[in-house]
């Protein structure tokens, strides 16, 4: 075998297989190429969690509502969503019907809610930390319409119920004054009837050995409601609230702001603005003294405890990291260690 005849066979070799091996490469890339592009399209539109209303028609394809979904920008990328759904296997499972869908849902998110309501089972659930658009939202999605949603949530039509008249007659809202459980539903029942029930219960709480603690801090029923909603957003855990409630409360006895991230984030929100720190409304305790007009949210039975019979500590500050654990501390320069070192996601480090 002559010498010159294997660099020619090593030649011919390249000319064979470089092109294969850049065929490989561009096929590889453009795969994680797409699969980026589908991630990406999965993810929310924006933070704003402001719900749309959004119907969906009988006989709608994927496709269709996709399409719809994205030309009222509540989605991405309508492939990403056609792509999910049938991957998953749930084409047949989207429901006709209006909904009520926020840009801050994810597609997974936005597809339960598809998959998921008109009153699929026969409870309809009021949760707790939920804003009032929220319970709006989650009313439509099980099945009332906006229209009977609407007329529900009036506060006109409960007058006769005892913890209407706690409220200041200059709120129109019945924010924070809904007592989270689940209500059954048969055909019969309209959303103004699980309003009434839910309104009927708070005042079942709201006892007069509850209203008397709320006074010995020098609250009123309605604004011990407020303190409390704003616990169960700020702590998660149960038994971190009465601490938390503590250093509210010692906040509002000294003049000091409350300095809560959750009601300036309120403020902004019920301003039909994306939620913000910065926005200056009467419910961020982070520019203005005293507690906010309203609650900020339902309650729960551990935030209400924990408002109307706080902790006996000294502590001034805590945060909530992102593992859900609260951390208190009495000075400053503690808390904000504590901040650096445990809340980076919740607090936008």
């Amino acid at each position: 075998m002559s010498r010159a005849a294997a660099p020619r066979r090593a030649r011919r070799f390249r000319r064979i297989w470089l092109p294969l091996v850049v065929l490989l490469v561009l096929i590889v890339g453009g795969v994680l190429l797409a699969r980026q592009a589908y991630t990406s399209g999965l993810r929310p539109v924006n933070n704003n969690p402001q719900t749309q209303i959004f119907t969906v028609k009988p006989s709608s394809s994927v496709k269709q509502i996709a399409a719809n979904l994205r030309s009222v920008h509540l989605i991405r990328s309508s492939r990403s969503f056609e792509l999910y759904v049938r991957n998953k296997k749930l084409s047949s499972k989207l429901q006709a019907g209006t909904f009520a869908i926020a840009p801050n849902q994810s597609v997974p998110q936005i597809v339960v809610t598809l998959t998921g309501g008109q009153a699929t089972n026969n409870l309809v659930t009021i949760l707790p930390g939920r804003r009032i658009d929220q319970v709006r939202a989650d009313l439509i999605n099980d099945g009332f319409t906006p229209t009977d949603v609407d007329n529900a949530l009036n506060p006109g039509h409960y007058a006769d119920v005892p913890i209407l008249g706690y409220k200041p007659a200059t709120i129109s809202s019945l924010e924070g004054l809904l007592w989270p459980d689940s209500f059954q539903r048969d055909p019969t029942i309209s959303a103004a009837y699980i309003i009434r029930e839910s309104l009927v219960e708070m005042s079942q709480h709201l006892t007069p050995d509850v209203q008397t603690a709320f006074a010995a801090e020098g609250l009123t029923p309605y604004q011990g409601l407020t303190l409390a909603s704003i616990v169960v957003q700020e702590v998660n855990k149960p038994a971190d609230q009465a601490q938390a409630a503590q250093v509210f409360l010692t906040r509002l006895k000294s003049g000091s702001s409350l300095g809560s991230d959750v009601t300036a984030r309120y403020g902004a929100i019920a301003a039909g603005q994306v939620p913000s720190l910065s926005y200056d409304s009467p419910y961020n305790t982070l520019i203005h003294q005293g507690l906010p007009p309203t609650p900020i949210s339902s309650i729960s039975q551990s935030a209400l405890d924990a408002a109307a019979h706080p902790a006996n500590t000294n502590w001034l500050y805590f945060v909530t990291g992102d593992d859900g654990t609260t951390y208190f501390s009495t000075n400053l320069q503690e808390h904000q260690a504590l901040t650096q070192k445990y809340c980076h996601r919740l607090c936008g480090q």
